[in-house]
């Protein structure tokens, strides 16, 4: 049975997907990119503020579902640019400390909104 996770403290979805979904214990996030949810904009300055954002967007829609940054197991980080893969694995590691998920980073052609990042993630309940 899966079920969907939808929360105001994030960006909403921009395309007929959710923000989430749980599957019994396992929660799959959708790409989260650096919108600010309040004013619908992407925030300002460079790569590692955008990262920080996605980090926060990603943290409230895994709160909604009953989970936390702590419980991902699995994200795949995409960049406009491989370049920026330094100022956004600064701000990333912030947020992961000492048990950090596993990970995939790859450079898109593309992004929604053209983003400079976008991060889903594979995480458990709490």
């Amino acid at each position: 049975m899966k079920e969907i996770i939808a929360t105001d403290r994030a960006p909403r979805a921009i395309g007929p997907y959710s923000q989430a979904v749980r599957a019994g214990s396992v929660i799959f996030a959708s790409g989260q990119i650096p919108i600010d949810p309040a004013t619908g904009e992407f925030v300002a300055g460079g790569v590692a503020e955008q990262t920080e954002q996605v980090m926060r967007n990603l943290s409230a829609v895994l709160e909604a579902a009953g989970s936390s940054l702590n419980q991902i197991v699995k994200t795949t980080v995409f960049l406009a640019d491989l370049n920026d893969f330094t100022a956004m694995n600064e701000v990333y590691g912030r947020f992961f400390g000492e048990t950090p998920p596993a990970r995939a980073t790859v450079q898109a052609a593309r992004l929604p909104r053209d983003a400079r990042i976008e991060i889903e993630a594979i995480a458990v309940l709490s």
